[in-house]
């Protein structure tokens, strides 16, 4: 989907059509940029920006506070679409998918049509726009989908693969983020395509493991399925404060207020963990992880609480400002061990 909370607000709100809007959090309270419409875009404001530096960069930025049950809503719409053309629908997030046309309900042979077709039910029965690409897997599916945003459809036939891959610089990989990418262009390779010829030994020291699957992404190869229902893996919350926590008692309510909800979704859910972890951001941006697993899975909520408070004792949490605080459960299983259950999970404060 284009910018999709930006566009749900623009929709429902003609008055924000065609001006700079970005979700997210107030500047003077810590804010961070959670989408922005295009017109915000061309003034350099992206998501997980500091929403004061959004503001510095575009004056006439218009805030709007996130409201998740109509982006929610609008997401389960498209999801309808989606599936009523195929079963094999893999969401990714509330805004991103992947779908397996080969063979679609609509009896379309190619991938085009369907593309053409899905992007028209969906600006018809939602107002939004949406972005697609068509490839012969998953890696190139996803580079394409965001070539000519907004509202782009970019297709890449598979005589056409080799073509495409020359044109990408190396961040266009899966795992190349910029610190990735910064070794890589020191060992000499900014280009997609000049992984597939570099020294193995240099290339095994820049990025460790990840260098066969690296090579296999430059030669555009991707062999994963779209796989509609995937196990819960884990479940965490987590929430950064307008003022930094010192108090220590706040500081242990909020760590046990966030357990207790990760043991509610188990109990919800029927499933058991492991593990119980933490996480802490100090206000120097520091961050702290720590976690603990045990024999025997749980949902007991005072028994995941009391763990979570125990990993607390181990950080400096009470001795130093906290601008971040988080909770989660993973090692997942129901109520017989090893039985998993569809979905991935995540919830945020």
């Amino acid at each position: 989907m284009d910018a999709f909370y930006a566009s749900v607000e623009q929709r429902d709100d003609p008055g924000l059509r065609g001006k700079p809007v970005a979700v997210g959090g107030q500047p003077d309270a810590r804010g961070v940029v959670a989408a922005s419409s295009y017109e915000a875009r061309a003034f350099g404001v992206r998501s997980a920006m500091p929403m004061a530096r959004a503001v510095r960069l575009c004056p006439e930025l218009i805030i709007v506070r996130p409201d998740f049950t109509r982006y929610r809503a609008a997401s389960q719409r498209i999801l309808e679409i989606f599936r009523a053309c195929t079963p094999l629908v893999e969401p990714l997030s509330l805004d991103e998918a992947y779908l397996d046309v080969t063979s679609n309900n609509w009896g379309e042979s190619l991938a085009t049509p369907v593309a053409k077709r899905l992007k028209q039910t969906i600006r018809e029965q939602t107002g939004l726009t949406a972005s697609a690409g068509v490839a012969p897997n998953k890696f190139l599916a996803k580079i394409a989908s965001g070539w000519r945003k907004p509202d782009g459809l970019t297709v890449i036939a598979p005589e056409r693969v080799e073509a495409f891959l020359q044109q990408l610089p190396v961040d266009a990989l899966w795992g190349v983020g910029p610190v990735t990418a910064a070794k890589l262009r020191k060992i000499g390779i900014r280009r997609l395509v000049e992984v597939r010829s570099a020294d193995a030994v240099m290339l095994q020291r820049a990025v460790g493991s990840l260098a066969d699957t690296l090579r296999r992404l430059a030669s555009g190869e991707d062999p994963r399925p779209v796989v509609p229902d995937r196990p819960y893996k884990s479940s965490s919350s987590e929430n950064t404060y307008d003022e930094d926590l010192l108090e220590p008692s706040a500081i242990r309510a909020e760590i046990e207020r966030m357990a207790r909800q990760g043991a509610a979704w188990l109990a919800r859910k029927e499933l058991l963990a492991r593990t119980v972890n933490i996480k802490v951001r100090y206000a120097d941006f520091t961050t702290v992880t720590r976690s603990h697993t045990a024999a025997a899975p749980t949902r007991d909520a005072d028994e995941i609480a009391e763990r979570a408070l125990t990993l607390l004792d181990r950080t400096e949490a009470g001795r130093r400002p906290i601008r971040l605080l988080g909770a989660g459960v993973q090692g997942l299983c129901g109520d017989e061990a090893g039985i998993g259950f569809p979905g991935v999970l995540r919830f945020e404060d």
